[in-house]
């Protein structure tokens, strides 16, 4: 699996990075959605170096331009429901994209640290012969968004995958490395220190989901 590290080189999307863990700042959720929404513009506009491209004429309304379009058949499918912001900032690149949704969550079944994850709401697009980005702000252990590659896998066959993370844990990227297979692209934007007992990530930023949409039962 190929990974690139987008926070290795300054750019704005540092900038981004520092608002979105930034206690003083991530307090304001519409602010943190808005950051995330620009966090994925600026994936999106990386991860668009790596696609296919095809020669069109364009008719100006002075003479005809010759230029490129994408000619991939981009399907963009989010993890319900932290990666809704992302999403949509991918989206805002990608206005022609397919949309797919899938909701994972953590289940604790004894009430203690171990945990399962459940992988239930689904609306799926066709992947075949298709190019999917699937983008999560947070990777932690990498249990959630293996278990939901492997339910967008099921008699699917796509001809590109591109995996965008706006957080990950040093544990998430080795467990995506064990279970993904050799042609995944895995689109970091910043790389963290560890897990801690809980599972989440250090120095990280909390829980996405709540700061984006509020504090879940």
């Amino acid at each position: 699996m190929k990974i690139h590290y987008l926070s290795e080189n300054n750019s704005v999307l540092n900038h981004f990075l520092a608002q979105i863990r930034n206690t003083s700042v991530q307090n304001d959720s519409m602010r943190f959605r808005r950051n995330i929404e620009r966090i994925g513009e600026v994936m999106a506009y990386e991860i668009s170096k790596k696609l296919q491209y095809k020669s069109v004429q364009i008719q100006t309304p002075l003479g005809i331009k010759e230029t490129t379009e994408i000619a991939n058949k981009l399907v963009l499918c989010s993890i319900l429901r932290a990666g809704l912001p992302l999403h949509t900032g991918f989206l805002n690149y990608f206005d022609s994209a397919e949309n797919s949704f899938v909701s994972a969550s953590r289940h604790h079944p004894n009430g203690d640290a171990e945990f399962e994850i459940l992988v239930e709401y689904q609306a799926l697009n066709a992947l075949t012969d298709k190019t999917l980005l699937l983008v999560d702000p947070m990777l932690a252990t990498g249990h959630s968004l293996v278990a939901v590659f492997n339910k967008l896998m099921q008699n699917a066959n796509p001809t590109e995958i591109h995996i965008a993370v706006v957080i990950a844990a040093p544990e998430g990227i080795a467990y995506l490395q064990e279970q993904l297979p050799d042609n995944c692209q895995l689109w970091v934007g910043a790389l963290d220190s560890h897990l801690n007992e809980k599972k989440y990530i250090v120095p990280g930023l909390g829980d996405a989901g709540d700061l984006a949409y509020g504090t879940k039962l």
